[in-house]
């Protein structure tokens, strides 16, 4: 449980009932990316793999509890957080998109540190890749399990959609997604739009964004630029206008702060559907076939 959490209990213990309450939060999940290709390596050595796992979560878990976020749970290397439960939080779309980049910061001190570390010792190094999601809307928060024995953690659909868009990170090439409401809540990061999607389990369509920098990266006039060329490259794409996309496209790649992996996969989209028109009645919609 989170400090604030226990300090809550010790002063009201009846709040240790199954139950829970409506709440308007922004939930994140993380996990190293190709970490069942580690794991392979310590088949041996479990004690190893554990390190390396802690050497991950601790530092991770840092910057969630610095910027007022509550762990949820461990999942292997995974990690599930929430904001605005059990404290009030009304910037808990902005603290967690701070929290989401500060680990990114951080991420790249541990590999160096690792990196070290096994040059130092002769050993392999194993660079540890992040991979987030992120997600906000209503969800029941409270006391979840049963009778014998509960946890605090948060239950619906924003839930399920935040799990969902952490393992598109990986697709479409970026360290972080988000879904729409999560950037309706925090305006002023330096986001971009990566698709609208309808997630496997799902038939719905969501529009998902990327952030690629804090508040202050909005008011530079190489990302302003980059914005433009990558928001005409997806209103080009949408309006089945092919070589006016791949126009953008390169622009996009020409300038700072390209996502090669992302444009990449827009470019085969291209490619495809010049070949096969999608159709008057094409909604510009992906349906995602993986998780």
């Amino acid at each position: 449980m989170s400090a604030a959490l226990v300090e809550q209990l010790a002063k009201d213990p009846s709040r240790l009932v199954l139950g829970g309450e409506m709440r308007d939060m922004t939930l994140l999940f993380a996990d190293i990316r190709g970490f069942t290709t580690i794991s392979e390596q310590f088949k041996g050595d479990p004690q190893g793999l554990t390190r390396l796992i802690n050497r991950f979560l601790t530092p991770m878990t840092d910057m969630i509890l610095q910027r007022r976020g509550t762990i949820d749970k461990y999942m292997g290397d995974a990690i599930m957080a929430f904001w605005n439960a059990p404290l009030d939080d009304e910037q808990h779309a902005a603290h967690a998109l701070d929290a989401a980049l500060s680990m990114f910061g951080t991420i790249e001190a541990v590999n160096n540190k690792l990196k070290a570390e096994a040059e130092a010792e002769g050993g392999k190094f194993f660079k540890l890749k992040l991979g987030i999601g992120l997600n906000s809307g209503l969800v029941c928060v409270g006391n979840m399990g049963s009778d014998q024995r509960f946890d605090y953690s948060v239950l619906g659909d924003p839930v399920n959609l935040a799990s969902r868009l952490e393992g598109q990170s990986k697709n479409y090439g970026v360290g972080i997604v988000l879904g729409e409401e999560t950037q309706k809540r925090a305006p002023d990061f330096a986001t971009l739009e990566l698709d609208l999607i309808a997630v496997k389990g799902k038939k719905e369509a969501v529009r998902i964004f990327t952030v690629l920098g804090p508040p202050a990266m909005t008011g530079d006039p190489k990302f302003q630029e980059f914005a433009r060329e990558h928001k005409a490259m997806l209103a080009s794409y949408r309006a089945q206008n092919w070589q006016e996309a791949r126009a953008h496209l390169e622009n996009c790649q020409a300038l700072d702060g390209a996502i090669p992996d992302f444009y990449s996969l827009y470019a085969e989209r291209f490619d495809y559907f010049e070949q096969n028109p999608p159709g008057p009645d094409w909604d510009g919609v992906f349906v995602a076939t993986s998780k």
